[in-house]
């Protein structure tokens, strides 16, 4: 049987450097598992701006060469894997990276994946989604996929939840249990569930639901003229591209492996540090202590919400910018 071509991306701020090492330990994993040909993508953003930095210049460029170094251990792992790693200094956020790696690789590869800083990939990702793209490559060829993830905050996200998370209960401001949203977890707690794991639970996900982090996108999808908008610049990016999907192509299958665990720490303890002037004791919190973040967050929502109405004119940093 042939192998499955994958690509997958990333897009690292520089204040989220003592993170990354967790990410690329995991995918090291992942690539171990599997033998076939993998593009590793990583852009670090080290442009300052938004967020100024607490840190020197020197200490700066010191943190630009870790990062570099933890990504070319993965180009030693074994033959067929290609890391490609740049960085920027320019205004470049996450949905435009997102955007630019969908159009770099979609000819290149069969399959591409959403990277994180803050996920933690299951070691058996390439592999399950080899199995499934060659006994669907010829008969869904245009397909998401998406792993299982913790307990979220409402009903919407059930079909999605791990299937050991999904009955426990939602507590709001959980940093302590397993399964909650907030719960920062470790690559060993995420390989105890997943390899416990026999029969793999394979469903079929409608209407659709995801978020960005492991995402799972065939490359025919974006062949076919798929892509986030360029009026959605900042956030809400996953949302605005699973609309273009919806409105391009209309329903394609989103197949979801429920008992596969995927780990997302949107809250790691570590996530922004050596950042200027941020007040708050939680993540959202020193986010939204920049004026910029809210304006933003909120025409980039905007934007995204009102893509298809030929009424609206899109919002852009310049608005974010303005008194």
């Amino acid at each position: 049987m042939s192998k499955t071509k994958f690509a997958i991306g990333c897009f690292v701020q520089w204040y989220e450097i003592d993170i990354i090492q967790e990410y690329v330990n995991s995918l090291a994993d992942a690539i171990r598992a599997y033998d076939g040909p993998i593009d590793v993508d990583m852009t670090l953003s080290m442009g300052q701006w938004l967020e100024k930095t607490t840190l020197t210049e020197e200490e700066m460029a010191a943190l630009e060469l870790r990062v570099y170094g933890m990504f070319h251990e993965l180009q030693c792992i074994r033959d067929g894997v290609l890391v490609i790693v740049r960085s920027s200094v320019s205004k470049y956020s996450i949905a435009d990276y997102r955007r630019d790696f969908n159009d770099m690789y979609c000819e290149h590869v069969d399959v591409l994946v959403w990277g994180e800083s803050d996920m933690l990939v299951p070691k058996q990702l390439f592999t399950v989604l080899n199995m499934l793209h060659q006994q669907q490559k010829d008969v869904t060829p245009k397909y998401l996929a998406t792993f299982g993830i913790c307990k979220m905050w409402d009903e919407s996200w059930k079909p999605l939840e791990h299937t050991e998370f999904t009955d426990k209960p939602f507590i709001e401001n959980d940093y302590d249990n397993w399964w909650s949203l907030k719960y920062t977890m470790d690559r060993d707690e995420m390989n105890q569930f997943n390899d416990n794991v026999t029969d793999i639970d394979l469903r079929v996900v409608n209407p659709y639901k995801f978020n960005g982090c492991g995402l799972v996108i065939s490359s025919e999808v974006i062949k076919s003229g798929v892509n986030i908008p360029r009026s959605v610049f900042f956030v809400h990016e996953d949302t605005a591209f699973m609309m273009m999907i919806q409105k391009l192509l209309g329903n394609i299958p989103q197949y979801h492996f429920k008992n596969i665990l995927v780990v997302h720490n949107r809250n790691h303890p570590n996530k922004r540090n050596y950042i200027y002037g941020e007040t708050g004791d939680t993540l959202n919190q020193k986010r939204r202590s920049n004026n910029w973040y809210v304006k933003a967050n909120k025409f980039s929502e905007e934007n995204c919400y009102n893509m298809f109405n030929p009424n609206y004119k899109s919002k852009t940093w310049e608005d974010v910018w303005k008194k």
